[in-house]
């Protein structure tokens, strides 16, 4: 598709458009919206590969026709003990967690070569708070591999909290002779820390991506 036919189709100027594919303007879900149905990809797929395909030479047509898998998001703003049984949930152990009726979809390729997993171990979590700003801020989603109990490496995890919510958060193994402990980070420095039993805490999975859609 031409880059004329897109302008016309979607009602963006070309000037906007020359400014999004140039990098002046960072790329967001409402910025992608106008434009995916036109030219048959999805806003998320679009996001993630940082462009607009379609528009240019060499385009793949393998990649048009790739298959997409289906992610759910956890819906963090739901009422706990609100009507869970009624909706869709994710059940984990004893938890039942309240799901997003729209999910979330990625290129097969994405999922195995960058992700390095499978779409079912996938969960999209949104963030709530600043306590990890600012490498994952309010409103940011992060790609959860939920087959990723164990927080080895360090790095950044999904944990239960103590109000049997879910968070994001940077864990430090501390072994020692006697018991082994994790320090749980916050990024933001204004937050602070606390070191819990490897026994007491329960991951959720391990951050493998995450989606800055603001």
């Amino acid at each position: 598709m031409s880059r004329s036919e897109l302008v016309r189709l979607s009602g963006v100027s070309k000037q906007q458009l020359s400014r999004l594919e140039g990098g002046q303007i960072r790329l967001r879900l409402d910025h992608l919206k106008p434009f995916a149905k036109h030219l048959g990809y999805t806003p998320e797929q679009m996001l993630l590969w940082g462009r607009y395909p379609g528009t240019g030479e060499g385009e793949s047509s393998e990649a048009r026709d790739e298959p997409l898998r289906r992610v759910p998001e956890l819906d963090t703003r739901a009422d706990p003990g609100g009507g869970v049984a009624k909706r869709e949930v994710r059940k984990d152990g004893r938890h039942a967690d309240p799901i997003k009726h729209e999910g979330w979809v990625f290129p097969a390729s994405f999922v195995r070569e960058q992700l390095h997993t499978s779409p079912e171990r996938l969960l999209v979590i949104e963030a709530n708070g600043d306590s990890m700003a600012p490498t994952v801020a309010l409103g940011d989603r992060v790609i959860v591999d939920t087959g990723h109990k164990t927080p080895a490496p360090d790095g950044l995890y999904a944990i239960r909290d103590a109000f049997e919510g879910i968070v994001v958060k940077r864990l430090h193994v501390m072994r020692s002779a006697k018991q082994t402990h994790v320090k749980i980070i916050s990024d933001n420095p204004k937050q602070g820390s606390e070191e819990v039993p490897l026994s007491e805490l329960e991951v959720v999975g391990k951050v493998v991506c995450c989606l800055k859609l603001s």
